[in-house]
């Protein structure tokens, strides 16, 4: 069947040029039919309209159909039948139309034309488009002989290229003979048909290779025309002029281009200078999206032409001389295209259905209906069909009625077929989908879950949510005409079991589908900007929430690929980390989280930063004698901004080998204008500078040299200043060589007294910073100048300084003392100031000497010690100072010296002075005799009195614990009262002693102690609480011992610190230890150790403290003891002498537990638990009888069976013949007398048993026998004696 309507549509159809398989399908609302079903065919696959074969290949022309029955398949070609069997060069493969021509040694061109491929069944017809089949062609390059081309010089050229016409049309481009491509630019460029176009020629345009090349794709050949020789004549060279088209020629031009199809427009022009080429489309803008400019903006280009492209476009060609337009009118045409293509229809008996053939192009396209492949007006009559243009209207059709219907729409341009078949069928409703299928979502996308259905008639579609709730065709639902129900946006609600039911008149089918809507995946720390410098380490964070029961996967990219294959780059579940990070890590990193339904993504880019690459090409200009200009190339910045540039220089004349800081410049300069000193030999260098840091230094510039000048600057710091009588040394800070400007250095050194009028005295020295004058008066200001010159000359001039020639020690002493007293502690010295001229020098100050002679309350002879100097220094020109630390109640001495730089002057006149009465400082006491309920207390007056002493206070109260203490009582004592005993104290009590001396001036600085009273030991034993701080009661003794190891000590030792008098007091494991301490130190140590042993000393630390308890001390000890300060600062140790400390025996206390009522009464009850106990055992031994187990007793002679009851487990008993026999497991000796145990309180004693068995939790278990007591005629009723451990059992 041939449905092309003429040759041009032939010819037009078969201008396809690419093999390819179209793949036919149903538009997603048609029913699929059942491959189960009867079905007319249906072609799924076949070749395109135009084939090109390859003539070294098989030609094979695909045709595959699905029906039922499966379909036959049949060929024409040219329009005529194609017998397939009567050509052994043709096969067709089995179940299938395709045809697989084998052309090797036949001539291809026999197998050329036009071919259509039919499918037949039963139930109708199906066919194939017209498939033209032509061979490829690669025809030679016709011969001819090309003329050599001279041309002037500017005028334009076209070298033709005329290709042979192939199948399909060649390749064209242009190479020299050694093939290589000719350059192609704005001047030279290709033209579609290949011409090599010259919009003005040039000099270098002179070659005789210009050869064109033809490549045909298909057999991969490539010809080659004649080589054009081109010669340019520059004598008559043509000038400049405005631009004009080669091609197209005229001004205007038309082009028809088919919808869908790509458009091509093409302008080139001549001129010199050479055109620049620009496009418009005249009343409308180029399509952006599918447009695109080639050849040098010479070819327009748009794809996928629509209708809307229709129109003149403009090219304009432009030169500074002028311009030039062409129009080119374009038409769109367009081959049949598709508007609805007819589908296939499934009818039940008497249903109607319509058949639908819409289609469009230019110009408009006939349509013709076919059936069964032959055309409508020729098939059989059939009166429930009507045709109606492109419509077929099918009318209560019937079973038998099944066909295919072929609708054909063509123009002059194309044309395109159609199959549907109508299938006629009464089916109940089946479901394809399959049962129980999971659809698995994440949270707000949408679901679709599935219901394919087929049924004739078309079934009816119902929703059903958890088997109850009808779905309806309503947000959030839709109902599709397939079937499929889509929730636009799912969520975790929607999860559950659907039901979809298809209905028709036929029948009714259900299936379940279960929708789970999971949570999506999301980062929720991305990866971050990453600035890292190299050989460093970046870590990139992705920390990723997911759905719980999906299993996600992180991938990482570099730039959209895969990560190098590097150990550096290390993975870890939500990091990235690359180690000693390179230049070519730099990138985008991107961290993707996977799993089966979603995906999560987020990139971070890294840059590699380092230090800058050290400028270069460092250059010298404009060179003056003081100045320079230095110029560089900065060097790569690598990925940080060069921040500044730092400018070094060397002066290899005086410091060679030394690089000086000069100058910096912003980073964004290449420059700097440099100062610069006469006489030195510069050289520069750069450092660039970035976030990272400095550079590598530059390499050095060229050397640049200054010429000698006389010096800019003169020494600084000068000075004067004389170091002994009579002379004045005067020093400076000398030039460096940089700074001489020039060689021969010297140094003019000036000076001449202050407010004397002589001249200038004046010495020159070299290589010196200090010159030395002789025989000057004493002290005495000079002015001094220090000049700098060389051999360009002088320096500027110096400015006058004022020093001073050298001091001798002052000659006079202060005069006038007179000595103010404030209070005890207190005085203030007055004296008259000495002349300037006495001084002699610079005055520093007064110097103040001070001295204690002795107390007022002692005489000469008692003073045992050295008087202590004191030493103030007032600076300045002073007339009065303060002296603190005065001890009261004193005789001091005091004289005054001037002080100036050199020394001190003589010593002024001795002056006394007397300090008045203050406090005394604290006595000393001590506790002794410490009985139950008194302590006796002794003191000394205090070691300094600083006074008439007038008496004591005494201040006691007794310690309740740590933090709380009773009432105070208060006692005052005179001055010769050096003893109390304090009675009616409580008992073992811990009690707090303030003692404190006084004066006319007042109560003095208290000395704290505490002591304990004895406490009672008749019958319990003293205890001491560890842990107890020392001011807590402690348990004293019950004999108390109190050991004075020294008398009073009525003055402070002359060491520092001072320990006064220590006190021991001991008791049962423990001793009080209480002492004196007037020193500063804060480490303060009791020491012990048992006496005559090699032991090391035990410490306690006792800080704050004048008293400690030793515990845990062995009674019957001797212990030697001591106190110790150590200096916090250092080692240095201050101690008590070592006392002796007995610690007195513990009397034996033991309380004989025999005489003790509640062990008696103990006893007692046992003794009667006993006595009862063997009363029952004895009564119930008198009443044992035989037992039933007798006679299987007899039926086992083995005496280590042991019968058991049938009815509780346990063992019987045995008759008293049998009494003498053990039970198993007791111990027997050989004469058959059971031995008693070596206990008293055996339970052997009370039965024949012999060792008793123990429960876990301790009850006796096993049964002992006792004596018979019945008959056997008594039968099974036996009568069990209670064994002893029963009887014991009923006590427990």
């Amino acid at each position: 069947m041939d449905f092309n309507v003429s040759k041009k549509r032939m010819r037009s159809a078969s201008s396809g040029a690419v093999l390819f398989m179209i793949f036919l399908s149903h538009m997603t609302s048609a029913l699929e039919v059942p491959l189960d079903l009867p079905q007319p065919p249906t072609i799924t696959l076949q070749s395109p309209k135009d084939y090109i074969f390859d003539p070294r290949e098989n030609i094979v022309i695909h045709c595959e159909a699905k029906g039922k029955p499966h379909p036959n398949f049949s060929w024409t070609r040219n329009g005529s039948h194609f017998d397939v069997e009567q050509d052994s060069k043709v096969l067709m493969k089995p179940g299938s139309g395709t045809l697989v021509i084998d052309i090797s040694g036949e001539k291809a061109e026999a197998y050329e034309g036009t071919y259509q491929c039919t499918a037949h069944n039963d139930h109708g017809t199906a066919v194939s488009n017209n498939i033209v089949i032509r061979q490829s062609r690669s025809p030679l390059w016709s011969k001819e002989r090309l003329e050599a081309i001279t041309v002037q010089k500017g005028v334009s050229l076209v070298l033709q290229c005329r290709p042979p016409a192939g199948l399909p049309p060649p390749v064209i481009f242009w190479m020299d003979n050694i093939f290589q491509r000719l350059p192609l630019d704005n001047r030279v460029s290709q033209a579609l048909n290949g011409d090599l176009y010259f919009s003005n020629v040039l000099p270098e345009d002179n070659r005789n290779d210009y050869i064109c090349y033809a490549r045909f794709p298909y057999t991969q050949t490539i010809q080659q025309k004649q080589p054009i020789s081109v010669t340019v004549l520059e004598t008559n060279p043509t000038g400049e002029r405005r631009p004009g088209f080669m091609m197209p020629l005229g001004a205007t031009s038309t082009k028809m281009v088919l919808r869908g199809e790509t458009l091509e427009l093409e302008c080139i022009a001549e001129g010199l200078p050479t055109p620049e080429m620009s496009w418009q489309k005249d009343g409308g803008e180029l399509p952006t999206s599918r447009v695109s400019f080639l050849n040098y903006k010479k070819t327009l280009k748009i794809s996928d032409v629509n209708e809307a492209d229709a129109g003149d476009y403009t090219c304009t060609a432009t030169n500074r001389l002028g311009t030039a337009h062409h129009i080119i009118k374009v038409t769109v045409k367009a081959a049949p295209f598709w508007i609805s293509a007819p589908r296939n229809l499934i009818l039940a008996p008497n249903e109607t259905g319509i058949l639908t053939c819409k289609v469009s192009g230019d110009p408009k396209p006939d349509i013709s209906w076919f059936v069964n492949g032959v055309p409508i007006e020729n098939a059989p009559e059939d009166h429930t069909r009507k045709v109606d243009a492109d419509t077929v209207i099918l009318s209560r059709v019937q079973s038998g009625s099944s066909a295919v219907y072929q609708c054909n729409a063509s123009n002059e341009f194309g044309y395109l077929i159609a199959n549907a078949f109508v299938s006629v069928l009464a089916e109940p409703p089946r479901v394809l989908t399959p049962p129980n299928q999971v659809y698995q979502v994440i949270t707000n996308s949408p679901a679709l879950l599935h219901c394919a259905t087929f049924g004739s008639p078309i079934p009816t579609i119902t929703w059903f949510k958890d088997s109850q709730i009808s779905i309806k065709r309503e947000d959030p639902y839709v109902i599709h005409e397939n079937g499929t129900l889509e929730i636009n946006v799912a969520q975790s609600q929607n999860s559950g079991k659907y039901t979809c039911i298809a209905t028709n008149n036929l029948g009714i089918k259900e299936n379940h589908v279960f929708l789970e809507v999971k949570e999506p995946t999301r980062i929720l720390k991305q990866p971050e900007y990453k600035v890292v410098q190299r050989g460093m380490s970046a870590v990139f964070e992705c920390k990723v929430k997911h759905d719980p029961s999906l299993v996600p996967t992180m991938t990482w990219l570099k730039n959209s690929g895969e990560l190098p294959d590097d150990e550096r780059f290390e993975v870890d579940t939500d990091s990235l980390v690359i180690k000693d990070v390179t230049d070519e890590d730099e990138g985008t990193y991107t961290c993707i989280m996977n799993t089966t339904l979603d995906q999560d993504s987020a990139s971070a880019t890294l840059t590699v930063v380092e230090i800058p690459d050290p400028p270069t090409d460092l250059e010298l200009t404009d060179q003056t004698e003081r100045s320079v200009q230095l110029t560089w190339i900065p060097g790569d910045e690598n990925n940080s901004p060069t921040q500044k540039f730092l400018i070094q220089y060397e002066d290899l004349l005086h410091q060679p080998g030394v690089w000086v800081n000069m100058t910096e410049v912003a980073g964004m300069s290449n420059k700097a204008q440099l100062d610069l000193s006469p006489y030195v030999y510069y050289s520069f260098r750069v450092l660039a500078k970035n976030q990272v840091g400095y550079s590598q230094p530059s390499q050095p510039s060229r050397q640049y040299r200054t010429n000698p000048a006389a010096p800019d600057e003169n020494p600084s710091n000068v000075q004067g200043e004389g170091t002994e009588p009579g002379n004045l040394v005067i020093s400076w800070t000398s030039l460096t060589g940089f700074q001489s400007n020039g060689p021969g250095l010297e140094y003019k050194v000036l000076w001449r007294q202050r407010d004397v009028d002589q001249d200038w005295s004046s010495k020159t020295v070299a290589n010196e910073s200090h010159f030395v004058v002789f025989g000057v008066p004493v002290y005495v200001p000079y002015e001094i100048k220090v000049q700098a010159l060389n051999d360009y000359g002088n320096g500027p001039e110096a400015e006058v300084v004022i020093g001073y020639s050298g001091e001798d020690l002052p000659l006079a002493a202060p005069d006038g003392i007179l000595v103010t007293v404030h209070n005890s502690t207190m005085a203030e010295v007055h004296w008259e100031p000495v002349s300037s001229n006495s001084v002699r020098g610079k005055l520093k100050g007064y110097k103040v000497y001070f001295h204690r002679k002795r107390g007022l309350h002692e005489t000469e002879e008692e003073v045992d010690q050295e008087p202590q100097e004191h030493v103030l220094i007032f600076s300045g020109n002073r007339t009065q100072g303060r002296l603190p630390g005065l001890e009261p109640y004193s005789l001091y001495n005091i004289f005054i010296r001037v002080l100036n730089s050199k020394g001190e002057g003589p010593q002024s006149q001795e002056k006394q002075f007397q300090t008045p009465e203050g406090v005394p400082g604290p006595p000393f006491l001590k506790v002794l005799n410490p009985s139950l309920d008194s302590l006796t207390l002794e003191w000394d007056p205090p070691l300094k009195k600083n006074g008439r002493l007038i008496g004591y206070t005494l201040k006691y109260q007794p310690v309740i614990n740590n933090t709380e203490v009773g009432p105070v009582n208060v006692m005052d004592f005179l001055v010769n009262e050096t003893t109390v005993t304090l009675d009616n104290l409580n008992t073992s009590v811990l009690y707090r002693f303030y003692l404190s001396a006084k004066t006319i001036k007042g109560a003095g600085a208290n000395i704290t102690r505490e002591a304990s009273t004895a406490m009672e030991t008749t019958h319990t034993r003293p205890t001491v609480e560890m842990g107890k701080g020392p001011t807590e009661p402690p348990l004293l003794p019950t004999s108390p011992v109190t050991q004075s190891a020294h008398p009073p000590l009525h003055k402070a030792p002359s060491v520092d610190p001072v320990f006064g008098i220590v006190n021991t007091s001991v008791s049962e494991e423990c001793a009080l230890i209480t002492w004196e301490y007037f020193g500063h130190h804060k480490n303060i140590y009791v020491e012990y150790t048992v006496e005559n042993s090699k032991e090391d000393w035990k410490k306690e630390s006792v800080n704050g403290s004048h008293s400690h308890i030793l515990k845990g001390l062995k009674p019957g000890t001797s212990y030697r003891v001591r106190v110790v300060a150590r200096d916090p600062g250092g080692p240095a140790l201050h101690t008590t002498n070592e006392e002796v400390v007995t610690v007195p025996a513990i009397p034996s206390r033991h309380v004989d537990i025999a005489t003790q009522g509640w062990f008696i009464g103990l006893m007692c009850a046992i003794a009667l638990l006993i006595l009862v106990l063997l009363i029952v055992c004895f009564i119930k031994r008198n009443k044992g009888g035989k037992y039933p187990v007798k006679e299987k007793e007899e039926a086992h002679q083995d005496p280590e069976i042991q019968p058991m009851k049938e009815d509780d487990g346990t063992f019987g008993e045995y008759s008293d013949t049998e009494d003498h026999k053990p039970l198993k497991g007791s111990r027997t000796p050989s004469n058959g007398t059971v031995r008693r145990d070596e206990s008293d309180d055996s339970l052997v004693d009370y039965g024949e048993g012999g060792d008793g068995q123990f429960n876990e939790d301790g009850s006796f278990i096993g049964q002992y026998s006792g004596k018979k007591e019945k008959d056997t005629h008594e039968g099974n009723e036996s009568s069990e004696a209670p064994s002893p451990v029963n009887a014991m059992n009923s006590f427990v």
